[in-house]
């Protein structure tokens, strides 16, 4: 059984590197993976399209910060840090204001698995801990 659930990795990552054109993952590139599965039935097709569809979701988050703010967060704000995160990252980013007055002030930035907290929030949370 193991055997078989490390197949259907295997083939989703085979068919996840099938999903880049020129380095970044296309709608069109997934759409022809999927026209694929459907038309050859792989062994455990359901197992190796959730294992894709994982990838392809990660992929996504790695170009896109959610940022939180508490207060207001200007327009060329939001496009200067995703612009400051596409060269960090060295690719493009997009980025999407959240409200979080739990901040109190500040930002939190979560881009794939990275997080990037500025925020009094956090502060304050640090000085308890140490107290």
């Amino acid at each position: 059984m193991a055997s078989a659930a490390k197949e259907s990795q295997e083939l989703a990552r085979l068919l996840f590197k099938a999903s880049f054109d020129h380095g970044a993952l296309t709608s069109d590139r997934v759409s022809g993976v999927l026209e694929y599965v459907e038309k050859h039935h792989p062994n455990r097709a359901t197992a190796v399209l959730k294992a894709y569809a994982r990838l392809v979701a990660a992929e996504e988050a790695r170009g896109h910060a959610i940022v939180e703010h508490a207060g207001e967060m200007p327009a060329n704000a939001l496009q200067s840090l995703a612009d400051t995160l596409g060269r960090r990252y060295g690719r493009k980013v997009s980025a999407t204001a959240r409200p979080n007055p739990d901040l109190i002030a500040g930002v939190r930035v979560r881009i794939g698995d990275d997080i990037f907290e500025s925020s009094v929030a956090a502060q304050l949370a640090d000085l308890a801990a140490s107290v």
